[in-house]
This record gives structure tokens, C-alpha cells and sequence, in this order.
């Protein structure tokens, strides 16, 4: 699925570790699935970054990704470095990234591509020229774009249970041909370069048994609790200990209840954390009460459940 040079930069990543008396320290990242990326910065007098280095709990994806980027801002200027993208660190590692954000509201159409009928029929209201080429009209979605790029091309499809359920299996035909057909100019577009397809998924509804059957599955663990902890680490920079001992302990407690239909995630136990430091609670009721439980559960019939084992 990864080029050589992702590989590389995963088995192999530099500027791992961190920086003492770092001039610049910033953190950025996916709490929901643990990609968590934290980066050191020295910098001179006049502004270049002489150091970079990075500490990243997250898939190898992410830390090569950390890694190039480190590569990447050392010599430049604060200004420099500020205007790197995600597409130029995709690109550096050896393929562009193109990415389909899915909503509620997209349709497999939107992502083949689509035909600005309102713009053609303006245009011949006020007698503009090349009206009659309909492919003026055509913009190919992102699936359009990974097939007609001159290179192999990352697609990722990210977040498709956000769609109806109909989304996968209308785009079965697509991802298994490699092309799709455009009725209004005639055209066939297929595929230069078959693109490496990701596609993510929080779980929230079932995928359609055919669809499944044409991926492979690759299922991120929810972080156990010494992993948590590091990721918790990386979010605060001065954690009391005893709050966060007492915070993970009720936290996979919770998480640990079987009739609890909505568990915690990561971004909860942040959030939680966040409040209990700003409002000073004892933190010797933290396991025995659950302050501010709606933080962490977001239906009244879990709170319920967790309360009452909490009163037993």
C-alpha cells in the first residue's frame, strides 16, 4: 500500500526525540484515532530553524509523514516552513494525495464527476461562445482526478459511513473496473494509473456486505492505557499525576461496561481531563463520582447505567 519512500521514512524515520529548551513546540493531530504528532523547533537568531525533531504515536503513515516533514522545515524560515502543506509533504514522499471528504449529502456521482448544466445555460442566455462544447461543462470529481492523473495517485475516501448506504455499492462498478462513463460527452474515462484506494471508517453504520468483501480490512485498536497515556501526554504539557491515574482508571472502567452503548473515545478523555484541571475538582472523587460525566457520555441511558453501578 506505501511507496518505498514511506517505508523508508517509517523503518527508518529521522528526527525522532526531542528538543531541550526548544524554541518552538506544537502539537497537532486525530484524537479520535490516536494519530498524535508533536514537533521540537530550534531556532536561530535570524529566524531559520536549525533543529527539527518530532515525537508521533500514530499509524506509519504518520510517523513517516512526521518524518519527512522535519526533513523538510530544517534551513527554512519561519515563514517558509508555515506555508508547507499536506499536499507537499504527500508529494515528497512519492505520490500526490487526493482527498474525498464524504458528508451526509454526497452522492458516488459527485465523486465521478460533475456536469454544470445552470453555468451552460446561463452561457447561452448571453450568447457565449463554445456553448455547444458540453465538456466545457464537465469537472471531474476526486475519483475523476486519481484516474485521469498522469501518475499513481493516493485516493483516500475518507469517513464513508457519513454517506446513505447506497454510497459504496453505487461506487462498486468504479472501483472495480478502474473507469466510468460520462453520457453526456460519450466519454469513457479510465483509469492511467490505478490509484491506491484508502478508505476510512468510524464505524458508525454497517458497510454493505459487498463492498466489504472487495477491501482489505485493516482495524485500528482502540489505544490500550499505556498507549492512551502517551497520547494524553502529548495533549497536556503538565498533567497532575494523581488526576490522570484517577482519570484513566475511570475512564476504561466505563469503557469496560458492557450495556454502555456509546463508549468514550479519545477526544472525551481529553476534553474530561481539560475540565477537571480547570475546575480544581478533588480528585479523590474522580473514580467514586464521575464529575462532569456528560462529558464523556453523550445519552442519558448510559449516564444512567454508570451511575447506577456507581451507587452500589
Amino acid at each position: 500500500m506505501y511507496s518505498e519512500k514511506v517505508m523508508d521514512h517509517f523503518q527508518n524515520p529521522r528526527n525522532v526525540g526531542e528538543i531541550e529548551d526548544a524554541s518552538g513546540v506544537g502539537t497537532v493531530g486525530n484524537a479520535k484515532c490516536g494519530d498524535i504528532m508533536r514537533m521540537f523547533l530550534d531556532i536561530d537568531e535570524n529566524g531559520i530553524i536549525r533543529e527539527a525533531k518530532f515525537k508521533t504515536f500514530g499509524c506509519g503513515a504518520a510517523i513517516a509523514t512526521s518524518s519527512m516533514a522535519t526533513e523538510m522545515v530544517k534551513g527554512k524560515s519561519i515563514e517558509e516552513a508555515l506555508k508547507l502543506t499536506n499536499k507537499a509533504v504527500a508529494e515528497a514522499l512519492g505520490k500526490k494525495l487526493i482527498i474525498w471528504s464524504v458528508k451526509s449529502t454526497t452522492k458516488a456521482q459527485d465523486g465521478l464527476y460533475v456536469y454544470d448544466v445552470v453555468q451552460r445555460l446561463y452561457d447561452s442566455q448571453f450568447g457565449t461562445s463554445g456553448v455547444d462544447d458540453i465538456a466545457k461543462y464537465i469537472k471531474l470529481g476526486k475519483l475523476g482526478e486519481a484516474f485521469s492523473a498522469d501518475e499513481q495517485v493516493v485516493l483516500l475516501i475518507d469517513e464513508v459511513d457519513k454517506a446513505d448506504l447506497e454510497f459504496p455499492n453505487d461506487l462498486l462498478w468504479e472501483l472495480d473496473k478502474m473507469e466510468f462513463y460520462i453520457p453526456e460527452t460519450k466519454e469513457t474515462i479510465k483509469a492511467k494509473h490505478r490509484p491506491i484506494v484508502i478508505i476510512t471508517s468510524n464505524a458508525e453504520k454497517e458497510l454493505p456486505d459487498a463492498f466489504l468483501r472487495r477491501c482489505i480490512f485493516h482495524y485500528i485498536e482502540f489505544p490500550d492505557q499505556q498507549q492512551m497515556e502517551k497520547i494524553i501526554r502529548v495533549h497536556f504539557d503538565h498533567v497532575d499525576e494523581t488526576l490522570l491515574m484517577q482519570a484513566m482508571q475511570a475512564f476504561y472502567y466505563i469503557r469496560s461496561i458492557d450495556s454502555v452503548e456509546k463508549k468514550p473515545s479519545t477526544s472525551e478523555l481529553v476534553d474530561w481531563i481539560r475540565a477537571l484541571e480547570l475546575t480544581g475538582v478533588d480528585t479523590s472523587r474522580i473514580t467514586k463520582e464521575i464529575p462532569f460525566i456528560g462529558v464523556l457520555l453523550k445519552k442519558d441511558k448510559d449516564i444512567s447505567t454508570v451511575q447506577r453501578r456507581l451507587r452500589r
